[in-house]
């Protein structure tokens, strides 16, 4: 498990036994330590605007239940779950979105193949391309063995490629 894989599956100190300062305070390292992990995972599934706004749902959910959060294994997964069903019953899902705040991609096409592709296939590619995220860490994170994040990750360049090329991309 890689260094900062272990600070964010540290369990919260917090909840009962703590005055309401100390509980404050321990809350604040848990974001400080989850919060940009958890964003990028939520911005590559729905967009820059909606994955930040999933984002404060599920540290909102974490504020409001954080005496269970000790129990919770992956908190980062535990919370791209819980940021992923509020996103869903608030507004219709959007697979890709274009952010006006960043510079124009190296290439022109790439937003546009980046926005065709299955949700999971360009989680995988946003995240271990785009973040630095191991195939490990992807898997842990959307609960599927590390194979498939491969075979997500291979599909998603096949298409990536094909799109950018001008070609159609028949067999994935």
């Amino acid at each position: 498990m890689t260094a900062h894989a272990e600070l964010v599956s540290e369990p919260i100190e917090g909840g009962a036994g703590l005055d309401e300062d100390e509980d404050e305070e321990a809350f604040r390292q848990f974001v400080l330590a989850v919060e940009p992990r958890l964003r990028r995972a939520l911005v590559a599934a729905y967009g820059v605007e909606r994955g930040r706004e999933a984002t404060a749902e599920a540290l909102g959910w974490a504020w409001e239940h954080r005496d269970r959060l000790g129990d919770i294994k992956n908190p980062v997964a535990y919370l791209y779950r819980v940021g992923q069903s509020r996103s869903r019953r608030r507004r219709r899902r959007v697979l890709y979105e274009r952010s006006a705040l960043t510079e124009r991609a190296v290439e022109p096409g790439l937003d546009q193949a980046l926005a065709s592709l299955p949700e999971r296939q360009r989680v995988a590619a946003f995240l271990i391309y785009g973040n630095d995220w191991t195939p490990s860490e992807v898997a842990e994170l959307l609960g599927i063995d590390v194979s498939t994040v491969n075979t997500h990750l291979a599909r998603a360049l096949a298409r990536l490629r094909a799109a950018i090329q001008g070609g159609s991309d028949e067999h994935t």
